[in-house]
């Protein structure tokens, strides 16, 4: 068989790409899982949940490393092929840079929350484990950068949230005021109709 024969098997990358779904659908499916755990995480801290025995904090931990890995997802698919999709034309040039610097905040953020994540796991005193399952860090027992790193983990990811409210914001106003459909884009097709 030569590589021109149409009859050979194509190649692992091409049948992976395939079969695997369309990029804005898979993005579609991230942002819709993504949204109520970013709510979540605002409302319940550790703290909250570890009063409510093991089983609590398990769940916790287990939608935390569901949130981690989608961020990291959300990052490679970026650093890899750009931002998925355009503007839109009725955006002036202005809103159109806040636009791409609203998207590249929100996915920079949850990388670097992932990243403050492993470090404050990295200086703990205990192993600690994502989900209950994945060892996050070899544990150095450094409390004082354990204790600044918790700090900055915390505030870093309210103040991603405050971005993610704007943002949220941001595309409702363009559905609303501009009338271009911007809310339907990453909206799931059963929800079209009551947008």
């Amino acid at each position: 068989m030569s590589l021109a024969d149409p009859s050979s098997p194509a190649p692992l990358r091409h049948r992976l790409h395939d079969a695997l779904p369309a990029r804005r659908t898979w993005l579609k499916a991230l942002h819709g899982m993504m949204i109520p755990l970013f709510v979540w995480f605002m409302l319940v801290q550790p703290r909250d949940v570890v009063p409510l025995g093991p089983v609590a904090f398990q769940f916790h931990s287990i939608l935390g490393l569901i949130f981690v890995t989608g961020a990291v997802l959300w990052s490679a698919d970026y650093l890899r092929r750009g931002l998925a999709g355009r503007p839109g034309p009725k955006l002036s040039p202005r809103l159109r840079s806040f636009h791409g610097l609203l998207h590249k905040t929100l996915i920079w953020g949850m990388a670097f929350v992932a990243i403050s994540g492993f470090l404050l796991g990295l200086t703990s005193h205990v192993l600690l484990k994502a989900g209950g399952v994945l060892p996050i860090a070899p544990p150095l027992g450094l409390p004082l950068p354990n204790k600044i790193i918790g700090w900055l983990h915390t505030y870093q990811f309210y103040a991603l949230g405050v971005v993610a409210m704007v943002h949220a914001g941001f595309h409702t106003w363009r559905h609303v005021r501009l009338r271009d459909n911007a809310l339907r884009i990453m909206a799931p097709k059963g929800l079209h109709r009551f947008l």
